[in-house]
């Protein structure tokens, strides 16, 4: 117990530098924005350090800065800076081919025998489904896709 005070009690603002290096480094390979907050605040921690005065900046009062700092940083992490985690796409069906179709107008192949039949759009012919009646040669419009089949109808 009294090796652990001595360590305590020998904190300075370089190895909570060096705690928020090790932190920031297990971020950038694992990539969970959780250790980038805890990492904040052990460098605010190495800052507290430096401007507060021996008896509030001992360790005890530096392990408690960075508890309530890493737990705000954490808790505001989670909720405020939430979208940080989301990228958002500027082309979110770019490996979605079927969600591209969408829209898009073809040519029925054959003629829709109980709703499903084949279209052609572009040059690629694909399975479809029809609500209502359509003969080969109508023009088709892609309303959407489920699991490989294009869903249309008449244009």
């Amino acid at each position: 117990m009294d090796a652990m005070i001595g360590f305590l009690s020998g904190l300075t603002v370089w190895h909570w530098v060096g705690l928020g290096i090790v932190l920031m480094a297990i971020e950038v390979a694992v990539g969970t924005f959780d250790l980038l907050w805890v990492s904040i605040g052990a460098f605010l921690t190495a800052v507290f350090t430096l401007i507060a005065p021996p008896p509030i900046g001992g360790w005890e009062g530096q392990l408690t800065f960075f508890g309530f700092a890493a737990i705000a940083f954490v808790v505001s992490g989670r909720t405020i800076f939430r979208g940080l985690r989301n990228r958002a796409s500027t082309h979110p069906n770019l490996n979605d081919r079927l969600a591209n179709m969408v829209g898009q107008h073809g040519q029925a192949t054959t003629v829709f025998d109980g709703g499903s039949g084949k279209v052609k759009v572009g040059d690629t012919v694909w399975l479809a489904q029809a609500e209502g009646p359509i003969n080969a040669g109508d023009g088709v419009t892609v309303v959407g896709a489920d699991r490989g089949v294009l869903k249309v109808k008449a244009s």
